[in-house]
């Protein structure tokens, strides 16, 4: 019997020269070879997914880098549809900040969270700049021992590149961070940079890219976790 295609919707408007774009089928490649199963990933424009969208169709969801997205709305409702079906999801750069704000939202009911990159001016603007621009950088991120990302990896420090200019607003991140979202990767400054949704399979978002890997022909921990999680989670 052959095994179940994994269907893995990649949220995220694409575009071919985004480097993270690129790499996303390779690293999707690389983890069905590991996995010996046949993956394929779907890209859904934010402006298709729209308030009727159906979404039940997808084993996992992947929040993709390269925002502001065409329609943010689109890409919240995605990302809440896997966080409420328990659908395995990852978000990656930009994916992590809507995985953020959509929990903000619909989680917490802080209705006027907003992302600093397209409403600067909000009173919880939520996403706002990093003190240090993190574009076309490397840097270490220690992980939280016993949590997904440190299991992926298999160890408790990572190098891991990044282009980034936005970041959790230290001014809320306390709160946010007291009920079932987790901070699981910091750097040297204590800066956040990966976060888990405690009581859900599989659900992590990471500031930084690690499918850029796939472009040198490694396969990225957590896109391979990701696929895992989906054949686990089939019924």
């Amino acid at each position: 019997m052959e095994n179940p295609v994994i269907r893995i919707a990649l949220i995220g408007d694409y575009d071919p020269q985004v480097t993270a774009h690129q790499a996303i089928p390779l690293a999707l490649g690389l983890a069905a070879d590991h996995s010996v199963l046949s993956v394929q990933g779907h890209w859904l424009g934010t402006e298709s997914i729209d308030a009727g969208a159906s979404l039940d169709e997808f084993d996992g969801f992947w929040c993709v880098p390269a925002s502001p997205y065409r329609s943010p709305d689109g890409a919240l409702r995605a990302i809440r549809f896997a966080r409420e079906h328990q659908r395995p999801f990852l978000g990656t750069c930009g994916g992590f900040q809507h995985a953020v704000l959509e929990y903000a939202r619909n989680a917490l009911g802080w209705s006027d969270a907003e992302h600093g990159e397209t409403s600067p001016d909000a009173d919880r603007a939520l996403l706002t700049p990093l003190t240090c621009s993190l574009v076309e950088v490397v840097d270490s991120i220690r992980l939280r021992a016993g949590s997904l990302i440190a299991k992926a990896y298999e160890t408790s420090e990572i190098r891991e590149g990044y282009r980034c200019r936005f970041g959790v607003n230290p001014q809320f991140e306390q709160d946010l961070l007291q009920h079932d979202l987790q901070g699981v990767g910091h750097d040297a400054a204590q800066g956040l940079r990966a976060l888990e949704l405690r009581g859900h399979p599989f659900f992590v978002a990471t500031l930084f890219q690690p499918e850029r890997a796939a472009l040198k022909g490694t396969l990225p921990p957590l896109v391979r976790a990701l696929v895992e999680a989906c054949a686990e989670q089939r019924p």
